[in-house]
């Protein structure tokens, strides 16, 4: 099942060529100016380097968020657009879920930094099963919703936070650990068409926010 994933959601991004052998090729982005005038030359980059063609392409991935809102965006319109125009299915994966492939425990607190004093995170199992979904809020008060026991940490960046913890630093590149998720789920049978996919901004935009007036 060759898939191609697409992370957009922060400054750093990715795109990955997977197959059910592995990761073909995954390559780090950066675009502090956003992706939208470079990630469809990267992606023509690096199919040319594989010799694989879009329409060889059996299933499109790509990062729904927690991040910026805009990056969110433009990562899944660009592999729904695909998807859509050669028929294929789609898997929108959680950056929280994503981190979490980096873990080795039995349960996995990912936690990126959602600013303003608080935490996008979530806690799940090897499984990749949600233990407490997840949530935006101040880092203590993700800490004090946890079960008991033992508890692997996992950020690509946990500088904002406190040390006591013991971290798993992982890798600013996240689209191969998505096209893993991908695949896992395609053949469970849980690839969507294009129009059912999502964004998971977790924490309404400012825009929302302003307008319902909470």
């Amino acid at each position: 099942m060759l898939t191609l994933a697409v992370d957009t959601t922060a400054s750093f991004g990715s795109i990955a060529l997977a197959d059910e052998n592995g990761v073909r090729e995954e390559v780090l982005l950066h675009a502090p100016e956003g992706f939208s005038n470079v990630l469809f030359g990267a992606i023509e980059a690096l199919l040319a380097r594989q010799a694989v063609t879009l329409a060889e392409i059996d299933l499109f991935a790509g990062a729904s968020g927690p991040g910026s809102f805009t990056g969110v965006r433009v990562g899944l319109s660009a592999i729904k657009g695909l998807a859509e125009i050669l028929g294929k299915r789609v898997v929108a994966v959680s950056n929280l879920e994503a981190l979490a492939e980096f873990g080795q425990s039995n349960a996995r607190a990912t936690v990126i930094d959602a600013r303003r004093g608080e935490v996008y995170a979530a806690l799940y199992d090897e499984t990749g099963r949600k233990i407490v979904p997840e949530v935006v809020l101040p880092f203590q008060r993700f800490v004090d919703s946890l079960p008991e026991g033992e508890i692997e940490w996992i950020s690509q960046d946990f500088s904002p936070f406190p040390s006591q913890y013991q971290i798993v630093h992982a890798p600013r590149a996240l689209a191969a650990a998505i096209a893993r998720i991908a695949i896992r789920r395609a053949a469970a049978g849980l690839a969507q068409d294009p129009e059912a996919i999502e964004a998971n901004y977790v924490r309404r935009s400012d825009a929302e926010l302003l307008f319902s007036g909470d």
